[in-house]
């Protein structure tokens, strides 16, 4: 007959014990694992989402693949033609040399719908222009949609064709130079600025001070000369094509039809069936503003991952 194993009280709280240990052990183990995968997929959906993020902010902004294919690109010019703004060169004359450069891309149509804006960035795009088409030949066409005015139409004046529809608003050729005058204010205030300049213009432009009638008229004279430069454009690009008896520096709009009456435009037409006349594909180029949507939908997604993190405590 084997001998009975018995255990003492203590060895078995001991073994209860023990046993207790290692089920503690292995639940902050497993735990911990959980922790750890759930912050993985945490750092891995934020990582996904933010690179979803960055795609859709590039097509907006233009930076796309561009199909094998032959295709027709459309390049953007919205909003107001000023550095930094969507419509700047900085943003629209890197896409105009990719479309030029780009040997599957037959035509360039250029999609205005802007107020104009500074004219030395639009002197930089339309130059631009010139230079691309002298070392790639390719036909480009502006079209005007809501609003094609000022130096925007200067833009538009350097392309081989401009379309406009019947509700475009195009023209505004001149120029303009404003400022603010608080002096009056000031005065009132007991208030005045001490200005030392080296010339008797050097400050014509400050707000605080009363301008002088000799700095009037270099203001005028210079708006008068760059308005003048603007109308010598104006009848270099359109030649015969404008009506005699119309002047067109009044800084005045018409719409697409009257525009094309007088020789500002050469055809009505909206973008889709100019762009598609080749019949090819069309490529949007950009650049585009960034959508609302993106950024709102980035804030949504930001705020479930700080709940998701909170989550984890």
């Amino acid at each position: 007959m084997e001998p009975e194993l018995q255990m003492t009280e203590s060895e078995i709280r001991h073994a209860v014990s023990d046993e207790l240990v290692r089920d503690v052990l292995r639940e902050r183990r497993s735990e911990r694992r959980w922790r750890l995968i759930k912050r993985g997929m945490m750092v891995a959906a934020g990582v996904v989402l933010f690179a979803l993020y960055l795609f859709g902010y590039a097509k907006q902004m233009g930076w796309k693949m561009i199909p094998n294919n032959e295709i027709t690109a459309v390049i953007h010019i919205d909003g107001e033609i000023s550095a930094g703004a969507t419509a700047s060169a900085e943003k629209v004359v890197p896409l105009l040399r990719k479309a030029f450069e780009a040997k599957n891309v037959k035509a360039v149509v250029l999609s205005i719908d802007s107020p104009g804006g500074a004219p030395v960035e639009a002197e930089r795009i339309y130059q631009s222009i010139k230079a691309f088409r002298k070392k790639h030949p390719k036909p480009i066409v502006a079209v005007i949609n809501n609003v094609g005015a000022s130096a925007a139409y200067m833009v538009a004046l350097h392309t081989d064709k401009i379309y406009a529809a019947n509700y475009s608003l195009v023209g505004s050729v001149g120029a303009v130079l404003t400022g603010w005058d608080f002096h009056k204010a000031l005065e009132k205030l007991q208030i005045s600025q001490r200005v030392y300049a080296s010339g008797n213009l050097k400050s014509m432009l400050n707000p605080y001070m009363p301008m002088t009638p000799e700095a009037d008229r270099k203001a005028q004279e210079m708006v008068q000369k760059m308005g003048e430069r603007f109308k010598a454009e104006v009848q270099a690009a359109r030649g015969k094509k404008l009506q005699n008896g119309v002047d067109y520096t009044t800084g005045e709009v018409w719409d697409g039809v009257q525009a094309r009456e007088i020789g500002l435009i050469d055809e009505i037409g909206t973008l889709d069936v100019v762009a598609s006349s080749w019949d090819r594909a069309v490529h949007d180029f950009g650049p585009r503003a960034p959508g609302a949507g993106w950024l709102s939908g980035m804030a949504t997604t930001f705020e479930w991952l700080a709940r998701f993190q909170n989550g984890l405590h």
